[in-house]
């Protein structure tokens, strides 16, 4: 999937959040961190692609894409996997516990939507011919459908015409279904 469906797809993901679960309260600044962290989370299984569009939002990213990117081996290997995610949710973690004294935000809230786009991710690249190594290192590659022939491409019409509009149309959906859920939310957002 290009980078425009997969922040979509952790959008849409954490709209269905705030919709159908119980949110905990929050400050303004957590929740403007925490959806920077959703759209980061969003692209972060392509750090093994050095021109990925997850480079392109950080400052000398593609240096550091370039300077990585041997070491994650191509694309779409550990980083799109189980273990890759477990690595990264890890080191995340040790990252917001060293900060947790200089941010003012709630850092756990942010881990955690930033692991939410994250699998939004996984679960959108599951739809590609290609699929994800979920298991890596076992060379099995899954998706969805199981028939390979019946997933997309990247970057394909089916993904532009079909894929990206369902998701516009589901947070259409979300947002209207569940309106005083998302009021509630914004409620509850402390100033």
């Amino acid at each position: 999937m290009t980078g425009r469906t997969h922040d979509l797809a952790a959008f849409t993901t954490i709209t269905y959040i705030i919709a159908t679960h119980t949110v905990p309260p929050m400050t303004l600044a957590t929740a403007i961190t925490a959806f920077a962290g959703a759209m980061i989370g969003g692209l972060m299984p392509d750090i093994d692609d050095a021109t990925s569009d997850f480079w392109d939002k950080i400052p000398a990213g593609t240096f550091f894409g370039k300077l990585l990117n041997p070491l994650l081996g191509h694309h779409r290997m550990i980083s799109h996997s189980l273990i890759g995610m477990g690595i990264a949710g890890y080191a995340l973690f040790l990252l917001f516990e060293s900060m947790k004294h200089i941010l003012l935000v709630d850092l756990h809230v942010v881990w955690w939507v930033t692991m939410i786009g994250f699998a939004s991710h996984l679960i959108m690249d599951s739809l590609t011919r290609e699929g994800i190594p979920l298991l890596f290192p076992l060379p099995v590659r899954f998706g969805f459908p199981p028939i390979k022939l019946l997933r997309t491409r990247t970057g394909s019409a089916v993904e532009h015409a079909v894929i990206f509009p369902s998701l516009i149309a589901a947070n259409i959906y979300l947002l209207y279904v569940y309106y005083p859920a998302f009021l509630a939310f914004i409620g509850s957002i402390k100033r």
